[in-house]
C-alpha cells in the first residue's frame, strides 16, 4: 500500500465553518496481506476502483464492486472489501474529515460512474502524484483538488453533502471505545481493559456510552459478534463451536443465548433459514 497523511500544515484553512478536509490518500491493490474483516474509520472515505473485481461488505449486505465503482462510505460505518483471486482489486482510497453522504440511511453509497471517470481518475491521480513528491503548497494543490471532486459528484450524481460535526456528536472517548469495538471486537475485551484505554472510571464510561449510544459497551461488543456471525452462518460451513471461538465468545453456550437474545432464533435456525445456495 502507498499512503500519504495529511497534516494541514502550510495551507491555509478552507473558506466556511465545517469545510471538509483531505487526513489522508491511499493506492491500494490485492495482496497476501489484506485485510478483509469489517472494521471503521473516524472519517469518511472515498474509494476509486481503477482495477480488478470484487466484493464490498457491510453489516448488513455484500455486493460486487468493479472497475468504475465509487463507493462513499461515512465515518464509523463497518466495511470491508473482498478481492477476487483471478482479478486483483485495485483502488485508490481518499480519507475525508468533516462530510458525510447525507444520500443513503445505511451510511454508504455506491456509484458506477459512466460518464466523467477519466477526469475524476485524473484529479486523484494529481493528488497521488502532489503528495509523492511533496512539492511546497502540495497539501493546498490536493484540497483544490478534493473540492473538484465533491463538487463534481454533488452536480453529476446529485449526492447530498453534509456537515459531520453538524449536530449532537459523542464524546471523544465514547467514540473511540466504539470505533475501538468495531477493530477489535474479536478480540477479549472487557469493561475494565475499555475504561483503561479511554483513561474513564469504568463506571462512568458505562453511563456516558449508553447516553450516547443508547447500549452499554459490553452489549454493543455482543451485538457487533453477533452481526459478524450472521454472515458466518450464511456464508460459511464452519461449525457454531468455531464461530463462537472466532468471534470471542467464550463458549458456544454462550454464543448461542446471545445470539438468540438479539435476534429471538436460535444460531441453527438462522442458518436453516438464511443459508444461501450456491
Amino acid at each position: 500500500m502507498i499512503r500519504y497523511q495529511f497534516n494541514g500544515s502550510g495551507a491555509p484553512e478552507p473558506a466556511g465553518h465545517g469545510a471538509p478536509r483531505l487526513s489522508y490518500i491511499a493506492k491500494d491493490q490485492f495482496s497476501a496481506e489484506w485485510n478483509s474483516e469489517l472494521h471503521t474509520h473516524g472519517c469518511a472515505e472515498l474509494f476509486f476502483i481503477l482495477d480488478g473485481h470484487g466484493h464490498f461488505r457491510t453489516l448488513y449486505e455484500e455486493f460486487p464492486i468493479s472497475v468504475q465503482d465509487l463507493l462513499i462510505v461515512n465515518a464509523n460505518v463497518p466495511h470491508t472489501e473482498v478481492s477476487s483471486l483471478k482479478s486483483p482489486l485495485q483502488y485508490v482510497v481518499l480519507g475525508i474529515d468533516g462530510l458525510k453522504t447525507a444520500s443513503s440511511k445505511e451510511g454508504y453509497v455506491m456509484l458506477h460512474i459512466h460518464d466523467g471517470w477519466t477526469e475524476l481518475n485524473g484529479c486523484v491521480d494529481l493528488m497521488l502524484q502532489e503528495s509523492s513528491r511533496t512539492l511546497p503548497c502540495h497539501e493546498e494543490v490536493c484540497r483544490h483538488l478534493l473540492e473538484v471532486v465533491l463538487i463534481w459528484l454533488g452536480r453529476k450524481q446529485e449526492l447530498a453533502f453534509s456537515d459531520e460535526t453538524s449536530g449532537p456528536r459523542a464524546s471523544k472517548e465514547c467514540e473511540f471505545i466504539r470505533r475501538y469495538i468495531d477493530n477489535h471486537f474479536k478480540e477479549d475485551l472487557t469493561l475494565d481493559y475499555l475504561a483503561r484505554l479511554a483513561h474513564l472510571n469504568k463506571y462512568y464510561l458505562s453511563h456516558s456510552f449508553r447516553k450516547e449510544f443508547g447500549t452499554s459497551p459490553i452489549n454493543y461488543l455482543i451485538s457487533r459478534r453477533v452481526e459478524e456471525s450472521r454472515f458466518l452462518l450464511r456464508k460459511t460451513d464452519h461449525s457454531l463451536s468455531l464461530i463462537a471461538e472466532i468471534l470471542g465468545f467464550s463458549s458456544l453456550s454462550y454464543f448461542s443465548q446471545c445470539f438468540r437474545r438479539v435476534e429471538g432464533i436460535s444460531p441453527t435456525e438462522y442458518r436453516k433459514q438464511n443459508r444461501q445456495k450456491t
